[in-house]
């Protein structure tokens, strides 16, 4: 059946009864980048890296390339992607609850308490898809995450933490995925697919023909490394849509794309005062609220049902359950913050998005805003931080404590890259802002 036949009304001819021929649901395919800025991608204007397949992804879909992450760290990322939710209520806030002590057992309250929530994965596989995790996923097994087929086991004495098998794909094979999209196929099922490869995270080890490529003289190695990570990213997603469209699936398959946080390179950001005591990545990238830890392009490229163009409003990973229980049918819970990315008016309407920033490596559970680093918003061109001083234990805090200004303001048309603080010049705004961003969400620190 095609998908106009799936949308017409039939006569049922026992009795001349009128029925509805029950639309076929779409597949679902999400598809999550780790550690990629915002610029850097051919469709964003990068003047070098190459991402052809994300590309031609673009052209063909909605593209919001002021899209934002709730947090700029792969765990609370994730989870908010998962479950829709901030993660003051979601409860993961960071990497770790205390750094490297104790990692297996202090994890299993935080993973019960926050398996209780509910997730777009349940709610897709309570109503009839097969849904498949390959990639990052810190929250226990796949089964643990409502799944019902993938990769990561979580065993913690199999050293499971973050992804542990499932972290195969697409630096080693596709194969995993296309074996449980022809899985789908004969059961006669829609499918959700996550697929959250382990790049162009680090270990930056690319494949010598694509390092060869970006190396040269004049660029430090790590941004070489860096940038054939993200186009060795590209090919695997080149390798599972063509999969799609040899299977003659593309059509009533709904895929995004978005990033779980941003990164660069040490070497791009040599001059920061804190950057000699962190060899990790650039501060102000990962881990920090600034655009290239919390900015993301998203697309939504649905055939016949999205357009073919870039969008001026803004989106946010809590957006995709809403948009994906819509896409297919279903009613997601009521009180979700995010919006149907396929309801433009709901799309016009935002005016404003928000977001958190907490230790990386501990956590406190029950208390989410204990370890709190910054709040902040984006309205039209306008970016407040609202800097906290939540406890951060770890020896990581130095990503968050070289900076003791209570406020930093950016007017992002003009200054994309954060250079100019203009919270001393305009008071009134940051008075505003600050209001709004107290409102969203209250602290008592």
């Amino acid at each position: 059946m095609n998908k106009l036949q799936a949308s017409l009304l039939c006569l049922v001819g026992m009795g001349g009864l009128v029925s509805a021929v029950e639309p076929i649901k779409p597949n679902i395919v999400l598809i999550i980048s780790d550690d990629q800025a915002w610029t850097d991608y051919g469709f964003m204007g990068h003047p070098e890296i190459k991402t052809p397949h994300l590309d031609t992804l673009a052209q063909r879909g909605l593209v919001f390339s002021h899209g934002y992450v709730t947090a700029p760290l792969c765990r609370p990322s994730l989870a908010s992607l998962a479950t829709g939710l901030y993660p003051f209520q979601h409860g993961v806030t960071g990497n770790d609850v205390d750094g490297n002590n104790n990692r297996a057992a202090l994890d299993v309250p935080l993973r019960d308490a926050f398996h209780r929530h509910p997730s777009i994965i349940k709610l897709l596989t309570a109503n009839g898809y097969l849904a498949h995790q390959s990639g990052k996923w810190w929250e226990g097994s796949w089964q643990d995450g409502g799944f019902t087929h993938g990769m990561t086991h979580g065993d913690p004495e199999r050293r499971g933490r973050h992804g542990d098998d499932g972290l195969k794909i697409g630096r080693e094979s596709m194969k995993p995925i296309k074996d449980f999209v022809d899985l789908a196929g004969r059961e006669n099922k829609p499918f959700f697919l996550w697929y959250a490869p382990f790049l162009p995270h680090t270990p930056h080890n690319p494949p010598k023909r694509l390092l060869d490529k970006y190396q040269k003289e004049g660029r430090a190695n790590d941004v070489a490394k860096y940038y054939a990570m993200c186009e060795w990213f590209d090919e695997t997603c080149g390798e599972l849509l063509d999969y799609l469209d040899e299977r003659r699936l593309r059509e009533n398959t709904l895929v995004f794309y978005v990033c779980d946080n941003g990164w660069a390179a040490p070497s791009t950001n040599a001059n920061h005062p804190a950057q000699k005591l962190w060899k990790g990545y650039a501060q102000r990238s990962k881990s920090s609220p600034y655009e290239n830890g919390i900015r993301t392009p998203i697309i939504v490229s649905w055939p016949g049902h999205t357009p073919a163009e870039w969008a001026p409003q803004f989106a946010q990973s809590i957006d995709l359950f809403p948009t994906i229980a819509a896409a297919a049918g279903l009613q997601p819970p009521a009180d979700l913050p995010g919006i149907n990315l396929l309801d433009e008016q709901a799309r016009k309407d935002r005016k404003i998005v928000y977001g958190v920033c907490n230790a990386t490596h501990n956590m406190t559970l029950g208390t989410p805003d204990d370890t709190l680093q910054y709040l902040w918003c984006v309205e039209g061109d306008w970016k407040l931080l609202v800097r906290y001083q939540g406890k951060d234990t770890t020896r990581y805090k130095v990503l968050h404590g070289w900076d003791k200004s209570p406020v930093h303001l950016y007017h992002l048309k003009e200054d994309p890259h954060e250079q100019n603080d203009l919270a001393t010049a305009h008071p009134d705004i940051v008075a505003d802002l600050r209001q709004k961003i107290e409102a969203w969400h209250p602290v008592d620190l």
